[in-house]
């Protein structure tokens, strides 16, 4: 019985604040509001559960990373079949994988929570928003295509900046829009122009 209302108690924090760190960024949202959100009269209820922010950060984002990190990992096993993956290939499995979670309320939620910490550089520095989205693979097999004229570091980041920034204010649209086909065609596009781009 106390397991379950535990885990109760843990799912409705990260709910609420998948919710908060959405609508307002993670760092415009106090721990003691994302307990009131959730229903909690203890205000340490998110310092009980989860300790700190970045660990209750990390819970929201991990079964988001995970779907996308397996669908990135599924398209650059075909990529790497073909033999030598062609860079417009290369950017769609950068965008594709993540652009699946705009069909879903949740998953708009966190692209657009990755949108706020890819556009934060002190997040960057500390890893946060990348870890296990599987982009530390598709970031070498990038390398094996990009034209040797780039500068390969700063366009690889420029191209994940765009894909998710893009995403992110196309989540923030929500419901409104149901066919998003021509849009991440576009952004697939524009991706590839990145990675191939002239410096």
């Amino acid at each position: 019985m106390a397991q379950a209302e535990e885990r109760g108690g843990r799912a409705t924090l990260t709910d609420a604040a998948r919710a908060l760190f959405a609508d307002r960024g993670v760092d415009g949202v106090s721990m003691r509001e994302i307990g009131r959100a959730a229903g909690h009269r203890n205000t340490n209820a998110v310092q009980y559960h989860f300790g700190d922010r970045d660990s209750l950060l990390a819970e929201v984002l991990r079964p988001h990373h995970d779907r996308v990190a397996a669908r990135r990992a599924a398209l650059l096993d075909e990529l790497e079949a073909q033999g030598s993956p062609s860079l417009r290939g290369i950017a769609g499995a950068l965008v594709r994988p993540s652009a699946a979670l705009l069909e879903d309320a949740e998953g708009r939620d966190y692209l657009r929570i990755v949108a706020d910490l890819v556009s934060d550089p002190t997040s960057l520095r500390r890893g946060r928003p990348l870890a296990g989205m599987g982009l530390t693979r598709w970031d070498a097999a990038a390398r094996k295509v990009m034209p040797t004229t780039t500068l390969p570091l700063h366009r690889r980041f420029s191209a994940i900046h765009l894909c998710f920034t893009e995403l992110g204010r196309r989540a923030a649209v929500g419901p409104r829009r149901r066919d998003h086909r021509l849009f991440v065609s576009d952004l697939v596009d524009l991706t590839t122009g990145v990675l191939g781009a002239d410096v």
